[in-house]
């Protein structure tokens, strides 16, 4: 049996949206650090990858904890509370609650944590500050309750000032672009202690695109996110994980 076995859950940021592959599929830093863990230890690795768009934090613990812990993992990865912020009544400690209790299953099943921030978005967003403030909060409330437990591995985005910039960011400017998933990604393998890319850090910047602005960008990015939430739904309704079904084995390059 290989010695890591690592499953990530969350939401879009660690299904790896924004990270398109030409054939259309979704990769990711999750993706990128099971690859880039393989290839640092030269052993074969273990994953899985239960995250789904449009994901409330609330849902995330209830619907994919127990699933990604009912695998035996030796390493879990959890993010949430990106979708959250975005809605009026955020409640950072009812969030931070659920990061407690991640934690704690994770304890109780003896799998290591990997705890992460998503990259800060609200630099190019309507409202910006708004929801930066909030995600501010939540960041402060999680980490002063990880303080004291060294042993949660740490892949900290949200305070990166150099990820914010709209380099970093795909055209909805709300999902990270290959180049982002790659930081995050350096930054999860640095923590670990695995050798990665140098480059991975910083890649060099995309071609640059046409960006939507204006009535433009409102039409194809903000109007379809008020109608979800007009209408109740998430981009992630009837959607399956990219690596839901069992193990992936990857082997090192």
């Amino acid at each position: 049996m290989p010695a890591i076995r690592y499953v990530a859950i969350g939401d879009s940021f660690t299904e790896g949206m924004g990270d398109e592959l030409p054939d259309g599929r979704v990769r990711g830093w999750a993706d990128l650090v099971a690859q880039g863990w393989a290839d640092g230890t030269g052993e074969q690795i273990e994953y899985a990858n239960l995250a789904i768009r449009g994901k409330l934090i609330a849902p995330i613990v209830e619907q994919q904890l127990e699933p990604a812990l009912a695998l035996k993992p030796t390493h879990l990865s959890f993010n949430g509370g990106g979708n959250d912020i975005l809605r009026p009544r955020a409640d950072a400690e009812r969030i931070a609650d659920l990061f407690s209790h991640v934690l704690r299953r994770c304890d109780e099943e003896g799998v290591a944590l990997i705890l992460l921030s998503g990259a800060n978005p609200t630099v190019q967003l309507p409202l910006g500050s708004v929801m930066r403030r909030r995600g501010d909060l939540l960041s402060r409330v999680v980490e002063q309750r990880i303080a004291d437990r060294a042993d949660v591995i740490r892949a900290l985005n949200w305070f990166d000032a150099e990820l914010a910039k709209p380099s970093y960011w795909s055209e909805d400017r709300l999902h990270m672009n290959p180049r982002g998933h790659h930081r995050v990604a350096a930054r999860l393998l640095d923590a670990l202690g695995v050798p990665r890319p140098a480059e991975w850090w910083s890649l060099p910047e995309l071609p640059s695109a046409e960006r939507l602005r204006g009535a433009a960008y409102y039409r194809e990015h903000v109007g379809p996110w008020v109608k979800r939430r007009l209408t109740g739904t998430s981009s992630g309704d009837g959607r399956e994980p990219k690596f839901g079904g069992g193990w992936v084995t990857v082997q090192p390059l």
